[in-house]
């Protein structure tokens, strides 16, 4: 930039110099042509060209006065002898004034004296007059450029320099840090995301590249998140179904073994009793239940986790379930019968599978009914708006311990496995029940009642979305 501005700068002194000089050769010129046309006219008159230069004021002193005829022979030269003169013909300002009908010629030495002079000549009918001025000091300083634009256009010169080392500086700055940003992030480089350019243009490109830079590696550390979450999700899935099917196995063998030892003792040909038959008839029917509720709940569990889009949704009052509910209870055994305590000031309506919001309910009833040991069920309506509706469910029974909480919804899992066993259970309730809230776009947790009891809260989406 400094080459380039410097060389700019000098072409146009030069250019201007040149130029200057010309326009001050061409001032001069017109003074002595004009001096030399007033001669020619005194001459082609017929009067006295002696008389005329002795008499009439000449434009310079020392003026060089040459009347020379067409053929290059001088005929007066008021410097020099004529004897002394060769022909004219073939100088630079002869030849240009017979084709152009002035010529003249600057700084020319010449071959009479060998002296310098500035000549002009200027081509008659007759004859050619020609002036020449000697060059002294005062045609020198005649001829002199003006030096105050020389210095002024230095001056200026070295106010762009300056101002083109700041600038370039400063520009080559940013580019440094471009450069190194872009180093350190090929060697893949811990990166400082402070990294700031200045406000201009190749700052706010530079920002707009840092920017999209981080914005990659962002998308980057994304992506490997997300698929290190999704392989875990898919081990989960592998581990949960390869316990699920343990889980099954194991679950069914007690049926399924009590179910063998009972037909194998029908079919033996042992004479039993008819109290003792049906006795083992009805172990058989039992076994079976059992395993029809099991692999119900299996089924209902496999829905769930795969197949999400095939199951149907429609508009559901939840009112109406919690009466079923209450009617369903009303008709145990006075003995065995809990009272159902619904605290539902309005209507609740939601978009979802009527059979898995049955079921959350149900299960949670038989959960309670089975295992709390209480006489009351609570359910009340927490919150209702426009997208959610938030549920409590509780009871009054003995609750569980601390370290139970948060493995109750864990398929398989019971607090006392014989007796659960006993009471027909198959370990899935409450797995059922978490994976319909989540189907239905919420979320639930458990905790115990400080007055004793488990406590139950649950969202559903008015318009959930399975995922």
């Amino acid at each position: 930039m400094l080459i380039f501005s410097w060389v700019t700068t000098l072409c146009f002194i030069g250019f201007q110099y040149k130029k200057e000089k010309q326009y001050k050769s061409d001032f001069l010129n017109a003074q002595l042509q004009l001096y030399n046309k007033h001669l020619l006219e005194t001459i082609e008159e017929g009067l006295s060209y002696e008389d005329y230069i002795a008499s009439h004021e000449k434009p310079f002193e020392d003026l060089r006065i040459s009347i020379i005829t067409l053929g290059g022979a001088v005929i007066y030269d008021n410097k020099i002898e004529i004897k002394k003169l060769e022909n004219h013909i073939n100088r630079p300002e002869i030849k240009e004034a017979i084709k152009e009908g002035a010529g003249y010629n600057i700084e020319r030495q010449s071959k009479s004296d060998g002296q310098e002079y500035f000549y002009s000549a200027t081509l008659g009918k007759r004859v050619i007059v020609r002036t020449a001025l000697p060059y002294s000091v005062t045609l020198k300083d005649l001829l002199r450029a003006d030096w105050s634009f020389v210095f002024l256009m230095i001056s200026i010169g070295l106010v762009m320099s300056i101002f083109i080392y700041f600038a370039t500086k400063r520009l080559g700055k940013n580019i440094e840090k471009l450069n190194t940003f872009a180093t350190k992030a090929e060697k893949g480089e811990s990166l400082d995301k402070e990294v700031s350019f200045p406000n201009d243009e190749l700052g706010s490109i530079s920002n707009h590249i840092v920017q999209l830079y981080f914005q990659w590696q962002q998308t980057i550390k994304d992506r490997d998140i997300a698929y290190q979450n999704a392989l875990r999700q898919e081990q989960e899935k592998i581990r949960i179904k390869k316990e699920l099917t343990n889980n099954i196995n194991h679950e069914l063998k007690t049926p399924v073994a009590s179910m063998q030892v009972c037909l194998e003792t029908l079919l033996s040909g042992i004479k039993l009793s008819e109290e003792k038959r049906q006795e083992l008839l009805a172990r058989c029917y039992s076994n079976n239940e059992r395993l029809r509720h099991l692999l119900s709940d299996v089924s209902l569990l496999t829905r769930l986790e795969d197949g999400n889009n095939m199951i149907s949704k429609e508009p559901i009052l939840i009112n109406d379930i919690i009466k079923e509910i209450s009617q369903e209870l009303e008709i145990m055994p006075k003995e065995e019968r809990f009272v159902l305590h619904a605290d539902f000031k309005e209507e609740v309506r939601i978009e979802g599978n009527r059979t898995l919001i049955g079921s959350i309910f149900s299960n949670l009833t038989e959960n309670t009914i089975a295992y709390s040991g209480g006489k009351n069920i609570y359910i009340s309506l927490i919150e209702n708006n426009e997208k959610w509706c938030s549920i409590g469910f509780e009871d009054d029974g003995c609750g569980v311990k601390e370290e139970d909480l948060p493995r109750l919804f864990e398929r398989f899992y019971r607090i006392d496995k014989g007796r659960s066993r006993q009471m027909g259970g198959t370990g899935l309730g409450l797995a059922i029940v978490k994976h319909a809230v989540q189907f239905h776009g919420g979320k639930i947790s458990v905790s115990n009642r400080p007055t004793g009891g488990l406590r139950f809260n649950f969202s559903l989406k008015k318009d959930p979305i399975a995922k």
